[in-house]
């Protein structure tokens, strides 16, 4: 085999490789935890049928965004798979407060918010009161940061392309 062949198989090899890690950490345009579950396991949909978060479970998935998105119901799923869009967190699940500062910060999915039939999260009580205390012009900064705030300082304007996520 010659050396160039040899380096052609070792490439593509090397890209296979790249590409099965790069899809087993999911985007970071999601905040995935460990187990690439977004919103750490809780169900997207139940903040808007239920008025709180719930827990999904394993049995019903939907894979969405290079994360999986658990829920606690069959009826969830599918409302969540019909309109990703419409029940998915704000700036993709990371912390609202923390987006609008500049840089992603994990979020608790039980400290929540839905504004304008919009979800959003926050990482502490805490800081929820700092977002809601000024909370229309914190959404602004962070829809102008999103999703520069996941390439870290000194990157190039890119656009979200689909919505806020």
């Amino acid at each position: 085999m010659s050396k160039w062949t040899q380096r052609t198989i070792f490439g593509l090899i090397l890209l296979a490789a790249l590409a099965h890690g790069l899809a087993r950490a999911g985007s970071p345009m999601v905040n995935a935890d460990d187990q690439g579950h977004a919103i750490r396991g809780y169900d997207a949909v139940a903040y808007f049928t239920d008025g709180a978060p719930r827990e999904g479970s394993p049995q019903y998935t939907y894979d969405w965004m290079g994360a999986t998105w658990l829920f606690a119901t069959a009826e969830h799923r599918d409302a969540f798979a019909a309109d990703p869009e419409r029940y998915a967190p704000q700036f993709g699940g990371y912390c609202a407060y923390a987006v609008a500062m500049g840089h992603p910060a994990q979020a608790d999915p039980k400290i929540w918010a839905i504004v304008e039939d919009k979800l959003y999260l926050n990482l502490a009580p805490g800081v929820q009161e700092k977002w809601q205390a000024d909370r229309s012009a914190l959404i602004a900064s962070a829809r102008n940061n999103w999703p520069d705030v996941l390439a870290g300082p000194g990157k190039q304007k890119t656009k979200a392309g689909a919505g806020d996520r």
